[in-house]
């Protein structure tokens, strides 16, 4: 956490960047993809996961995302389009 100002203690979160990176794949009729984040490392998503419409969505596309847990490995939520 960053101190505003340390004379009266106020504490505000510290900016956290949203992981992004390109659409690698989309598999549209059974509603998944992959996204390649910007280190390289590949990211499972699923439709339910996209913040609008995953019909919109393009491979290629930049997307910011969350990492959610998961046991069969990485896996992308909150799913968002970056403006162009």
């Amino acid at each position: 956490m960053k101190i505003d100002n340390p004379s009266l203690g106020a504490v505000r979160p510290e900016e956290t960047r949203m992981p992004s990176g390109t659409i690698k794949r989309l598999v549209r009729d059974r509603g998944f993809g992959f996204i390649r984040d910007d280190g390289g490392q590949e990211w499972f998503f699923h439709r339910s996961s996209v913040q609008g419409s995953f019909d919109q969505l393009n491979e290629g596309q930049r997307v910011s995302f969350e990492e959610e847990p998961s046991a069969k490995g990485p896996r992308a939520g909150n799913v968002r389009g970056e403006a162009a």
